[in-house]
């Protein structure tokens, strides 16, 4: 039996291995017993309801039948969803309607995983509260009754509906020219038509395919190219792009051109500071770019760097007054509008913006550069082949700096999420090994491609005793 363990969402495993039947079922009863020992009396005005929903993946839909079923032979009032669904949709559902939602997805990881992920008050489960789940597992036997079946509800209409709450869907539907979406065979395949008008979309592979066609449903640049073709095919007004659980959005230009989520968010962050007039704290991961930071500076903004996981800015939520949040990999939050990153939701802001600034893509981006500096950010992948102990792998790397990085200084090295150093500059290199998957990974940003470069052999150099 696996040792069932929380990453930075959820947890997640590789199919009929470690991600089995029984360990699924394992999971259900330690979920069970958290939310009985958890929930909110109903008499006190609360509910207590869970929603279990489930992605596209090779057997979501029965692994997750299995969890619903579980929860109602403990007596839990559940509702399993009628239909594939985000992760977003799970989310916002515990934002209004039920007080916890669990989903079965493995978000971009490739076709042979699947996972497990826990939503509370809008957002992932905080640190504490998935520790006292990862405490319940085996504490009692699994009580999976005959018969015991959750009712099935498609509830898709409340997501819609929140949806269109968030932005000015009536400016967005005026504009003129369309739009690209690749839907990377996930789950928020067809979400941009339901809240838009179709004639403005052109989708790229909306439909079903738990194999993902052999690609893996990450929106990164190397995953693009048929984006790419089709946004200049279509002389579309942007592209967007979304994970396999539709929580992250990446966006290519009116040109093709890859915008990176370091300058996305530096595009959103100013725009949401014009037009909404935002209050409170910039919070980002440790690998998102500088950019953010030079705006909150600029602006007299609080702001702060995380370890990598959206759910380390979603555990602040409650502490803090969050303006902003956003992780290298495509997530956003913003204070008015969604608790927990939505690929669908943030494109929606996108399109609100081009509508009410009535300039393209490429020119706001260049507003950005021009005021507050170029950014030139990126991120290698390298292979592990067996886990790195992330202490070890920080002291050794530590030990490998260059006394000297040219003519830039360093400010300040840090230790909290792999080994990051600063420059006086703003520039920056990381090295950390996944959380999720079996890799490596170094990012660096620079105001220059050939300097980024120059920092990423630096860290493979660090890297290069522990991967393949």
């Amino acid at each position: 039996m696996a040792d069932i363990k929380f990453g930075t969402d959820g947890w997640r495993g590789i199919i009929a291995w470690d991600f089995t039947y029984e360990n699924v079922r394992r999971m259900g009863q330690a979920l069970a017993d958290y939310i009985n020992e958890n929930a909110p009396s109903e008499e006190n005005g609360k509910t207590s309801k869970v929603f279990v929903g489930y992605d596209h993946r090779f057997m979501s839909d029965l692994f997750a039948a299995d969890l619903a079923s579980i929860l109602r032979s403990n007596k839990i009032d559940v509702t399993l969803s009628a239909c594939p669904v985000s992760t977003p949709m799970v989310s916002a559902l515990t934002q209004r309607k039920f007080w916890l939602g669990i989903i079965v997805t493995a978000s971009h990881n490739p076709a042979h995983y699947n996972g497990i992920k826990v939503k509370l008050a809008g957002c992932s489960a905080p640190t504490r509260e998935t520790k006292d789940i990862e405490k319940n597992i085996d504490a009692h036997p699994v009580l999976f009754l005959y018969g015991q079946k959750a009712e099935q509800k498609d509830l898709t209409d409340l997501y819609k509906k929140y949806l269109a709450s968030l932005v000015n869907v009536r400016k967005i539907a005026a504009m003129k020219g369309n739009i690209v979406v690749d839907y990377m065979y996930g789950a928020a395949a067809g979400w941009l038509e339901r809240v838009l008008p179709s004639a403005k979309i052109t989708a790229l592979h909306a439909e079903k395919d738990p194999t993902f066609r052999g690609t893996q449903p990450d929106p990164v640049m190397q995953n693009l190219t048929e984006l790419k073709k089709t946004v200049l095919a279509k002389k579309a007004m942007a592209g967007f792009a979304f994970d396999g659980d539709g929580d992250r959005f990446t966006l290519l230009d009116e040109k093709g051109n890859y915008i990176s989520p370091c300058l996305v968010a530096a595009v959103l962050l100013n725009y949401l500071l014009k037009t909404k007039k935002l209050k409170g704290k910039v919070v980002q991961t440790v690998s998102m770019g500088y950019l953010p930071k030079r705006i909150a500076r600029a602006k007299g903004l609080a702001y702060e760097e995380v370890p990598v996981g959206f759910k380390n800015i979603t555990d602040m939520l409650g502490l803090e007054d969050i303006a902003f949040g956003a992780e290298e990999v495509g997530g956003f939050i913003w204070h008015g509008g969604v608790k927990d990153p939505d690929g669908v939701a943030t494109a929606l802001l996108w399109l609100e913006m081009l509508a009410t600034t009535k300039k393209k893509s490429s020119e706001l981006c260049e507003e950005i550069i021009k005021e507050y500096g170029a950014s030139y950010y990126q991120r290698v992948d390298l292979p592990i082949a067996k886990p790195v102990d992330e202490a070890v792998f920080i002291e050794k790397a530590r030990k490998k700096l260059p006394k000297k990085f040219g003519t830039s200084k360093v400010a300040e090295i840090a230790t909290e999420d792999g080994l990051k150093v600063y420059f006086e500059n703003d520039e920056w290199l990381l090295v950390r090994p996944s959380g999720t998957e079996p890799l490596i990974r170094i990012y660096a940003e620079a105001a220059t491609k050939k300097a980024t470069q120059e920092l990423l052999q630096v860290g493979e150099k660090l890297a290069a005793g522990f991967v393949k």
